[in-house]
């Protein structure tokens, strides 16, 4: 089966052409080398995917026939990423809330004008 099929079967991408972008972009290797798409893959091989900036580790058991349950998804792999790939993730979560939220963009020349009459207004009285 192919590496794009397979990480598709077993729910690690949405879409096959997603799986497929992620091997071409060296996100995906098999026994630690780089492979393309339609590499084949074989129980026993040990893939690595990076995702979502966390470094899956993951052992084929066998190979599915068609996309799986996700209740299925344990009997044809063998999950052995780390916990802390894990942590380094919620701490990425606590780093980006340090900044500006969403949406909210770079001050407006109003804003600034109404900052500008409140710190002059406060150093007045």
């Amino acid at each position: 089966m192919r590496i794009d099929k397979y990480l598709w079967c077993v729910r690690y991408f949405k879409t096959r052409s997603i799986a497929t972008q992620a091997c071409k972009k060296g996100s995906v290797k098999i026994n630690k080398t780089s492979v393309k798409p339609a590499r084949d893959v074989y129980p026993g091989d040990v893939i690595e995917i990076r995702k979502d900036q966390i470094h899956y580790t993951l052992q084929v058991l066998d190979l599915p026939t068609s996309r799986l349950g996700a209740k299925l998804v344990d009997q044809y792999r063998k999950d052995t990423t780390s916990k802390e790939a894990f942590s380094n993730k919620e701490l990425l979560k606590y780093a980006k809330d340090y900044y500006r939220k969403k949406g909210t963009g770079r001050p407006s020349k109003k804003d600034r004008r109404d900052l500008e009459d409140f710190t002059e207004s406060v150093s007045d009285d």
